[in-house]
């Protein structure tokens, strides 16, 4: 992680100074793609209700995921093998999700013409 840090010189004229540094010039420290926080920041802003609508549609999986796995702890140790495990966690929600709108047959089905 590379973060990149910016000295200003224009601390000393600065009317709200001593609500920012006590220091003769202020260090600011900033992540490399911290641009990128910033740009889904603003989309956040112009869209207040984004985050109930991704909470209502997205959040609720991960929370399964959590009651499967027992608290969020990895059976697995190691990046080798976490990506795994929940990738079988994944396949494992989405196969029972894709069951319970379609039904058992129709699933079966779809498998089958996917396999051929």
């Amino acid at each position: 992680m590379r973060i990149d840090t910016y000295y200003t010189s224009v601390c000393p004229q600065c009317p709200i100074k001593a609500q920012c540094t006590t220091g003769q010039e202020r260090r600011v420290r900033r992540w490399e793609h911290e641009a990128v926080l910033d740009i889904m920041q603003a989309r956040l802003d112009g869209k207040p209700d984004a985050m109930k609508i991704r909470r209502r549609t997205i959040e609720h999986v991960f929370g399964t995921l959590k009651h499967w796995m027992g608290s969020a702890h990895f059976l697995m140790k190691t990046l080798v093998h976490v990506p795994t495990e929940i990738n079988l966690h994944a396949l494992a929600y989405n196969l029972k999700r894709v069951i319970s709108v379609l039904g058992i047959a129709k699933t079966m089905k779809a498998m089958k013409l996917a396999g051929a």
